[in-house]
């Protein structure tokens, strides 16, 4: 039975509420779409995604995603796919927090939260988070399960815009917040999560006292962006400085993913900072740099010391992109060094 054929009896077993009938279906699902052809699972992955809502969310609901996201990274609409899994992702991360919040209230004196391992899952876990046994249980699950729901989240918000802008901003702060206990390791998930899409960014060079909006989208760390704004800017001749090289470039803009790992190297042209003179370092995100009056403004200065690092990009299907979209005037220049902590370029223009 081919995986179109598969799909059609998950269904109907779902729709008849037939447990046996669908435990055996959804077995046959996981098998047969490891083998499905791209045009098959491109048909299949909304429909999957479709039977997500249905599925109890005490059952496999995170190895049913893993099959939509298979599904995506293969051919299959990111955003036909992408709400059925990002409601799922939300309502876990709800429940992950609710059950963190019950397992403290209990007994604030037994220490540390859990590590999420099904295995914790017993009686005495439901009866310490209270309320609905069913519920309690739903809780744990969610407690235990939340980083399998990471590939196919991925999968959808690393390849289209249009669900990162509908989607994202809504997850990102409960993402924080449980990634803040300190029991998972959803990096991954956050900053995706964090991506900017069209973003103005005020850039001053604090070297040659020039200011530029630069337009940026779809990077998925600051080593990324430093590349590109040494691209955009040394590259073009904006300000002076060793611009990187093309294949650094490429690997951080090509809508084709490398293929596996490479050796490239990427050299550091600034020293990224806030407003405030805070370090924006490399190993964090474009969204970390703060809004200053309506725009996220970033200081590039001369580097305190060399740093280099290999030029992969984060997201492998996510391709980074940095757009100079006017240099700034004189006057707006001068105006939004006033609003730094040293007030002014080393040589501010004329």
């Amino acid at each position: 039975m081919g995986l179109i054929a598969t799909v059609s009896e998950l269904e109907e077993a779902v729709a008849a509420r037939d447990g046996d009938r669908t435990g055996r279906a959804f077995t046959a699902m996981m098998r047969v779409v490891q083998t499905a052809t791209v045009a098959e699972r491109v048909l299949a992955g909304p429909r999957l995604a479709a039977l997500l809502a249905l599925f109890p969310p005490t059952g496999p609901r995170p190895m049913l995603a893993m099959a939509v996201g298979f599904c995506v990274e293969h051919g299959a609409d990111p955003a036909g796919c992408a709400e059925p899994i990002l409601d799922s992702v939300r309502q876990d991360l709800y429940d992950a927090l609710e059950f963190a919040r019950r397992w403290t209230e209990a007994c604030p004196a037994a220490g540390e939260l859990p590590e999420p391992d099904e295995e914790i899952i017993d009686d005495a876990l439901l009866a310490r988070l209270g309320g609905d046994r069913h519920e309690a249980a739903r809780l744990a699950l969610a407690w235990c399960a939340i980083e399998q729901w990471q590939p196919p989240a991925l999968a959808v918000l690393c390849r289209s815009t249009e669900v990162r802008r509908r989607h994202a901003s809504a997850l990102l702060p409960a993402c924080r917040e449980l990634a803040s206990l300190e029991r998972h390791d959803l990096k991954c998930l956050a900053y995706a999560l964090a991506v900017l899409d069209d973003e103005p960014l005020v850039v001053l060079h604090r070297p040659t006292g020039a200011g530029f909006e630069v337009g940026i989208g779809g990077i998925g760390d600051n080593f990324q962006l430093h590349t590109l704004l040494a691209h955009v800017l040394i590259g073009d001749g904006h300000v002076p400085g060793t611009a990187p090289s093309a294949e650094s470039v490429r690997l951080a803009t090509d809508p084709e993913p490398a293929q596996g790992r490479t050796q490239t190297i990427a050299t550091g042209t600034f020293e990224l900072l806030t407003a405030d003179g805070e370090p924006v370092w490399n190993e964090g995100l474009p969204d970390d740099i703060p809004v200053v009056e309506g725009r996220r403004l970033l200081v590039l200065d001369e580097p305190a010391y060399q740093r280099s690092w290999n030029a992969d990009r984060f997201f492998p299907h996510l391709a980074g992109k940095a757009e100079l979209i006017r240099v700034l005037s004189a006057d707006e220049t001068r105006s939004w060094f006033a609003r730094t902590s040293s007030g002014g370029g080393t040589h501010q223009h004329a």
